[in-house]
């Protein structure tokens, strides 16, 4: 018998791990791939999401690695016109936006758990709940017909969750959109002043752009709403890079091109943007019979204001607090307990995950149109000039709170 058994070791998945363990719960995380998932190359983490890492205990690891992002450029295409935006710190703790690689994010999440918490290659194909001795037990099926008892459940496993299908959420939609993204190496360094600001180039309905993670190496992106002839799912990464340079973003800046030209090709994904609709969030079922969802799982968003990594790391330690809350007041962790704290979790999060999916949809819509001229005038002014910088900051203060230690509870 288990614990509690995660399903998928992602960034929400580990991160949950961690923050159970901070508070005494020891959990088994199971992981359909080989090894440690890294597409995506790289994601913004803003102060909410170093909130989240310093009640993780590794916010020090990470920092010491990459340099603050304190503003940004964003360039029209077209007029050639570019805006500064400015990142400040957070006005609560300090903390600044920061790109990491997603790899080393999830080997420092890894190295936090006890040897063998992560079990490999072990895809779910069911999940039943049963009554035993009074209380609800939770019974995780594999492939290979393993059957593994647990006192809960926690989904983490992405967009297209086995366990939110079990839950009775409804699949993600797609938002209309797509997305390259992908890493690129200047081996004798990049030299290029502002490395570590955002830099953004925006046209009829593309979106483009890289942010250094060190001297050497840059995390860039392309969006479009009709994805590039000959991308899809599988795609040779050298068909998606020729895409990208020769049709997709061919008038793009040479900086820009520059940056995907220096593409590390076994980095290189394309995807559909995915997100769930807000009111299945506000009204679905986020939580059952001590089974629930987190981060991707929970709330796929369109990655538009850079918080989908970073709400998965608050899912982790407000899940965690809420379970180390119910110890401290019985002592230990009691199935009949946890029902109660899983759902106060999903309570919690419910508001706070809608939230950031329609600001993010919202975002996208608004900064891959430019159409029209009334869609220029929301975006450039409106947006940009007005509403960028006062959203991102107002989600960015957001505190998922600490984690009570082991030590001090009974």
């Amino acid at each position: 018998m288990e614990e509690v058994v995660i399903v998928g070791a992602g960034i929400a998945g580990l991160a949950t791990a961690v923050a159970l363990q901070k508070v005494g719960v020891r959990a088994l995380v199971l992981e359909r791939s080989k090894e440690l998932r890294t597409t995506g190359a790289a994601l913004g983490l803003f102060p909410n999401a170093w909130v989240a890492l310093d009640a993780l205990g590794v916010s020090d690891k990470l920092a010491a690695l990459y340099a603050p992002i304190e503003r940004g450029y964003i360039t029209d295409v077209k007029n050639k016109l570019t805006r500064e935006v400015h990142y400040p710190p957070s006005n609560r703790t300090g903390s600044q936006a920061r790109a990491v690689h997603r790899k080393v994010l999830l080997e420092v999440l890894a190295e936090e758990l006890p040897p063998n918490s992560i079990r490999f290659s072990s895809k779910i194909s069911s999940i039943e709940t049963q009554v035993e001795d009074g209380s609800s037990i939770c019974i995780v099926t594999l492939d290979d017909g393993t059957i593994i008892k647990s006192k809960a459940v926690i989904g983490c496993d992405g967009v297209h969750s086995i366990v939110a299908h079990w839950l009775g959420l409804r699949p993600p939609v797609y938002s209309g959109r797509s997305a390259v993204r992908g890493l690129s190496v200047f081996p004798k360094g990049h030299g290029l002043d502002h490395g570590h600001a955002i830099q953004q180039f925006v046209d009829v309905g593309t979106r483009a752009g890289f942010i250094a993670l060190n001297d050497k190496e840059f995390y860039w992106f392309f969006g479009a709403t009709c994805p590039p002839k000959g991308m899809e799912r599988g795609a040779d990464p050298e068909v998606i890079q020729k895409e990208v340079m020769e049709i997709a973003a061919k008038d793009f800046p040479p900086v820009y091109l520059d940056v995907v030209r220096h593409s590390d090709l076994s980095t290189l994904t394309w995807a559909p943007l995915m997100f769930r609709y807000p009111w299945d969030i506000l009204f679905g079922n986020l939580a059952k019979s001590n089974v629930t969802v987190a981060g991707d799982a929970m709330h796929p968003m369109t990655p538009d204001l850079g918080q989908g990594g970073c709400s998965a790391l608050e899912d982790a330690v407000v899940l965690g607090r809420h379970l180390g809350d119910s110890i401290s007041k019985h002592g230990k962790l009691e199935t009949r307990d946890i029902g109660f704290a899983i759902e106060s979790y999903a309570k919690e999060r419910r508001l706070r995950a809608a939230t950031l999916i329609t600001a993010s949809y919202l975002s996208g819509w608004v900064q891959q149109d430019g159409s029209s001229r009334l869609t220029r005038f929301l975006r450039d002014v409106v947006f940009y000039g007005i509403l960028l910088a006062r959203v991102v900051r107002r989600i960015a203060q957001y505190d998922c709170g600490k984690l009570p230690s082991a030590s001090s509870l009974p």
